[in-house]
Formats: C-alpha cells, sequence, structure tokens
C-alpha cells in the first residue's frame, strides 16, 4: 500500500514524531484489492487534532479546519484533500448521529471499536509499512463479510446512519453482512427516521450507483434488497415498500410490485436510477383506493415528487424524475396513432431519450426480459422518420424567430403560443419549416 499513497502524504509520515495511520475504506478496499484511487485517504493517530495540525502545516499542508471537540483535521495540498481524526472512544445517545461524548486514548483498539464495521478498522503504519488488525478485519476483507466492530445491536442503535451505511458498503463491494449484523440492523431500523433526510439521500443515492464504484453487476440492485431486508427501506420510501407482497397480472409481471421497482433499477443505466426506483410508486396507492393500478403514473408523479421533496432531493433531479415517472406508461400497448406519437414526442423531447431508457428497464424487469421494450422500438422507429425527414423537435430547431412573426402581424403575446403550435404543425407535416410558409402558415392558421 505504501507504493500508492500520494508522496506528501509518506513525507507527512516521515516527518511527524507520532504514529500516522491510514485507515477505513482505503484500507480496505487494497486489501479487497479493488485499489485505492475511488477512496479518500483518512489518517489518524494518537495525537490532538491541534499536535497533528501544527505537523501537517510545517510539512506545507493547509489546516483547512481543525475540530478541537472531535479531534479531527480537514487539510489539503496541492488540491488534494484529506482528513485526520485522533484516536478516540465515543458516547453515543441512541440513535443520535453525532457522539455525545469523546474520549481520546493511545489505545489502537479502541479507536478500532469506535467505528462501524471490523473491515474498516484495519490500520496501515506509513511509517513502518505494515497493517495493524485488532479486531480481524482483515480476515472479514478476505471472506467479503460486514461483521460489526462491537455487539451489532449497540453497533446501529448508536448512529442510524449506518444502517444506510451498511446497505451502501454491501452494494459497492459485494461483501455480505453476516447474521449477527442483519439481526442488529433490522432491530434498529427506526432509528434511520432520525437522521437528516439530506444524509439518507446521500447514502441512497450512492447504493441507486453503487455498480459504478468498482464494477460489480447489479451492485444497486444488491443494496437497495439490504435495505429491504432490514427493514430500513420501509422507513425510508414507505410510500414504495407498500408494494411489497403486492401481487400484479402474472402474465405481465413475474414479480410483486416493490421487487418490480427494485429490478427495474437492476435494468436500468445510471442517469436514471431514482425514477426506475419510483416509476411505480402510485401503484400501492391506487391499489389500495380502487383496487386497481389504472392511472397510476398520474397519481405516482405527485407522490414522486413529495418524496424528492422530503428527501431534499436537487430541484433539476426532482423535475426530472417525476415527469418521467408521469410519462413512463405512455403507448405501452403501442396503439397510439403515429401522429399523436410525434406530437408526443415533440411536447417531452427533453425527456425522450431517457424516457425510453426507462421504458427498457420497466419492461425488462416484468420478466427479465432483456429483449428490446415493443413500445421504445416503436417509439425510435417513429423519431428516425422525423430526423430523416428533418423535422424540428425544439423551437431553436424552427427556420423562424418570434421577432419575425412580431414583423409579420402576429401579436406579441401570442407568439409563445404560435411559434408552439408550428412546432407541433411540422411534426405531423402540416407546414414545412422554412421561415416563408411558417409565416404563411401562421398568419392563415393562427390569425382566424
Amino acid at each position: 500500500m505504501y507504493g500508492i499513497l500520494p508522496e506528501k502524504l509518506l513525507y507527512l509520515a516521515s516527518a511527524c514524531p507520532f504514529p500516522l495511520y491510514v485507515v477505513g475504506g482505503s484500507v480496505r478496499d487494497f486489501i479487497a484489492g479493488f485499489g485505492t484511487k475511488n477512496c479518500d485517504v483518512d489518517v489518524c493517530a494518537p495525537v490532538t487534532a491541534e499536535e497533528f495540525a501544527k505537523c501537517a502545516t510545517a510539512a506545507g499542508f493547509s489546516a483547512d479546519a481543525v475540530y478541537r471537540n472531535t479531534g479531527t483535521v480537514k487539510f489539503s495540498y496541492g488540491g488534494e484533500s484529506f482528513e485526520f481524526a485522533s484516536f478516540r472512544s465515543d458516547e453515543y445517545e441512541r440513535g443520535v448521529h453525532t457522539p455525545v461524548n469523546s474520549c481520546f486514548t493511545d489505545d489502537i483498539s479502541l479507536d478500532a471499536r469506535r467505528r462501524d464495521f471490523k473491515c474498516n478498522a484495519v490500520y496501515y503504519l506509513i511509517s513502518e509499512r505494515k497493517f495493524v488488525d485488532p479486531l480481524g478485519g482483515t480476515e472479514d476483507i478476505k471472506n467479503k463479510k460486514l461483521s460489526t466492530v462491537a455487539p451489532s445491536e449497540k453497533v446501529f442503535g448508536e448512529d442510524g446512519l449506518r444502517l444506510m451505511r451498511l446497505a451502501r458498503i454491501a452494494a459497492q463491494t459485494g461483501f455480505k453482512p453476516d447474521k449477527e449484523c442483519m439481526k442488529g440492523a433490522c432491530a434498529n431500523a427506526r432509528l434511520i427516521s432520525d437522521v437528516s433526510a439530506e444524509r439518507v439521500f446521500s447514502e441512497l443515492n450512492a447504493i441507486l450507483h453503487a455498480d459504478g464504484r468498482y464494477g460489480i453487476d447489479k451492485a444497486q440492485y444488491s443494496g437497495l434488497k439490504v435495505l429491504k431486508d432490514t427493514g430500513v427501506l420501509k422507513y425510508i420510501l414507505p410510500e414504495l415498500y407498500e408494494g411489497n407482497g403486492m401481487a400484479q397480472r402474472s402474465d405481465f409481471h413475474k414479480y410483486d410490485v416493490l421487487e418490480h421497482s427494485l429490478r427495474t433499477v437492476a435494468y436500468a443505466p445510471t442517469e436514471i436510477r431514482l425514477a426506475a426506483l419510483l416509476h411505480d410508486i402510485g401503484k400501492p396507492y391506487c391499489f389500495n383506493t380502487t383496487g386497481k393500478f389504472a392511472g397510476h403514473e398520474v397519481i405516482g408523479a405527485t407522490i414522486a415528487g413529495k418524496v424528492c421533496a422530503r428527501l431534499k432531493v436537487p430541484k433539476k433531479l426532482t423535475e426530472e424524475t417525476v415527469n418521467l415517472v408521469l410519462l413512463h406508461m405512455y403507448d405501452l400497448r403501442c396503439d397510439a396513432k403515429e401522429n399523436k406519437v410525434r406530437k408526443f414526442l415533440i411536447k417531452n423531447f427533453r425527456y425522450f431519450e431517457k424516457l425510453l431508457l426507462l421504458k427498457q428497464a420497466d419492461f425488462s424487469a416484468c420478466m427479465d426480459d432483456l429483449s428490446p421494450a415493443p413500445s421504445v422500438v416503436k417509439m425510435k422507429s417513429i423519431y428516425e422518420r422525423m430526423r430523416a425527414e428533418n423535422i424540428p423537435f425544439t423551437l431553436k430547431d424552427l427556420d423562424v424567430r418570434g421577432n419575425e412573426l412580431i414583423e409579420a402581424g402576429v401579436p406579441s403575446q401570442k407568439t409563445g403560443a404560435v411559434l408552439e403550435g408550428l412546432l407541433l404543425d411540422c411534426a405531423v407535416g402540416q407546414v414545412k419549416n422554412t421561415k416563408d410558409e411558417l409565416i404563411r402558415y401562421a398568419l392563415k392558421v393562427y390569425l382566424l
């Protein structure tokens, strides 16, 4: 591991009058054979934050933030950031993410036991180029196992965020939680309700994209299954969890509503994972209310918006997710006439590419069928014909501008609506996309 650590960090370790260790995910992933390029490098030592900050600045680093109470220092060099933590033992109130009391120590075993999983409690002593393993985490890493550093009831009872970390680390690494670990997580699942929405979504988002960490196939699905099996999903997405055990027509669906949603995420490319997870979130409500799933996409869009607001999802992602949920059922049976599909495509062009991805993932998740979804094939075919006909897809593609319509006699207050109408009319071949034709057509049709 010595050879892949930043040179400046190696220099810092040699300059410190105390032993400097690397700990956490970077050590775990190195031992597991993943490398460390995707990991933050966290260091620790049996000294105070002030002592470490003094050594770091003397070695040329910038001490960006020093937190004396927790013994942590954020420091950097040349644009690369690191974090230091003093050896310590923490006391928690049940479910409270931040320790209520920290006791600094020079005992590495005590420091190890304040962490979450044994695989994250393996240390690398830089100066001696050796691993230090107080709790047997190396064996867990070799066995691809997740076990807690202390009784699991205690570990998860101290910090509800660890429930999300369990699912995320399991997904990213492919490690399997042992029975004791799962037992403690299940017993404390409700504590996730005490964790801030921002932290929950950050971990959920990492789970949804877990396969991108080390290329583990369907890692995102594995992480979501851990959330389900521990009961955490019931607390963070109760609207979705309502679909657990809710059967669907067996000639169209192999799985219940919840499992279908999780499998849609498994089949979905990275850019639509949240929409894939929430695409059928309206089904439980519709079925419980009417006994049918009809209209679930409309109800689902409303529910998805509320979920995104609750989880503090960024505005742009929220808007996209809500619209994809709303649109995902369009022309599922492929019975819409081509002109209607053309107009639909124009109206929703900004979401078109991702909508096709969602439709395909939804189709594949129904029966684990990787063949092209019929509605996707139809829409792609119509789209290609429109491209071949040089159909304008956006207002920028129209060969006329608003000021030109105004000069031709279109009232300024009607210009926007006229341009939108011209775009749709071009899509179905009612007018050619040339300036003179568009102006003539606008004056004839829209100013009657």
